[in-house]
């Protein structure tokens, strides 16, 4: 065998240490990332979940100022339309189709008296939330002589956007 082979037959590959090393950074890549995505997946659920108990704000405040203080779909009383979702569990209210265990739950609402009285609306995660949120609920809150709201949440502050506080 002339040189010109050989040259040509060491240059045929990669060698073991050469494969062993992007196998290492691979590794350490994916070490590092998976954790971040599954923190992105909650957070966004988190955010979906908040918003989807958050869109039964303004019903309830019209059922208040129309003055229905009861749950329901009776003449007279207050149904929130409150759809089902897959990140949350707990029982439909009148009117609502019922709730699939495992599959999808609804938010809750609870009104106040009157206007004047504090009214929520709770949304507690599970079935397809991330595992890091089940059972931590978000409530909103309405203030009843103000008529603000505000949300607050058990879950951790890593998940939490701006606009909901984590309490204690």
């Amino acid at each position: 065998m002339n040189r010109r082979t050989l040259a040509r037959r060491a240059q045929a590959g990669f060698t073991l240490i050469e494969l062993m090393i992007v196998v290492a950074i691979i590794g350490i890549l994916a070490a590092i990332a998976i954790p971040q995505y599954q923190t992105y997946v909650a957070k966004s659920q988190f955010t979906r979940a908040m918003g989807e108990a958050g869109s039964l704000k303004t019903a309830v405040d019209t059922c208040l100022l129309d003055g229905k203080t009861a749950v329901g779909v009776a003449a007279g009383e207050c149904n929130p339309a409150a759809s089902a979702s897959t990140l949350l569990t707990g029982a439909a209210q009148a009117g609502a189709p019922a709730a699939q265990a495992g599959i999808n739950g609804y938010p809750t609402v609870a009104l106040g008296a009157t206007a004047a009285d504090t009214s929520t609306v709770t949304a507690v995660l599970g079935n397809a939330a991330a595992q890091s949120l089940k059972t931590k609920t978000i409530t909103w809150t309405r203030a009843g002589d103000s008529g603000t709201w505000t949300c607050t949440t058990t879950a951790d502050q890593k998940y939490v956007p701006v606009g909901c506080t984590v309490s204690p």
